[in-house]
């Protein structure tokens, strides 16, 4: 299923054309949820869309580029959740220390993971079977300046964020990705969360200062 050319045809400059495409990749991710991306076929994904065939190949060549836009949808669509999550935390209290701020911020994000599980677990699949490096790189430097974004307000020193929000970024996601992707029914996630937790304490901060 690999392409390295994964490329949307058109993209959508108004609401309706916008709210097709959207259309054609929430379709995609119900049909998901009955069976594997491989057996789902174009015409399924336009039917239960509303749009016809014609419709599709506007904004996409094939199967796998909607596929590509779904999963850079979800990552980015998590990253704006996470902001807004911040931005309350901030709003409750201004005096946080980073090592409870950092605690909640990834509580929370794993909290909407396992909420989403089955399809947290089905993206990370594809994400293997489609992306390129192109694509992976676009959505693992996007997720890396959210973090960046998070924690900017605990670091004055520009290279010491750009490397800790490096390593949470390394730290949840692999930790995340693997698990799902042995285990997609995994459910230890109490368990998961103190090793994400752990592993940034021996990685960044000094133990006896922080945690």
């Amino acid at each position: 299923m690999k392409n390295p050319q994964i490329q949307v045809r058109r993209k959508p400059r108004q609401s309706r054309a916008k709210l097709t495409q959207e259309a054609l990749q929430d379709s995609f991710v119900r049909l998901l949820h009955e069976r594997a991306a491989h057996d789902i076929t174009i015409r399924e994904i336009t039917d239960l869309a509303g749009v016809g065939l014609g419709t599709f190949y506007e904004y996409f060549s094939k199967k796998e580029d909607l596929i590509a836009l779904t999963i850079y949808r979800h990552v980015k669509n998590n990253a704006e959740n996470l902001k807004t999550y911040v931005q309350s935390l901030f709003k409750l209290s201004t005096d946080m220390a980073i090592h409870d701020y950092l605690k909640q911020v990834i509580h929370y994000q794993l909290e909407q993971i396992q909420a989403q599980q089955f399809l947290w677990a089905q993206i990370f699949l594809l994400e293997r079977q489609i992306s390129n490096i192109e694509s992976y790189r676009k959505s693992y430097e996007m997720m890396v300046q959210m973090w960046q974004n998070i924690l900017a307000p605990f670091f004055e020193d520009t290279e010491q964020l750009k490397r800790m929000s490096l390593n949470v970024q390394r730290v949840c996601y692999g930790f995340v990705l693997q698990t799902l992707l042995v285990e997609p029914e995994f459910e230890e996630w109490d368990e998961l969360e103190g090793d994400i937790i752990q592993t940034l304490v021996n990685l960044t901060f000094n133990k006896n200062d922080l945690f």
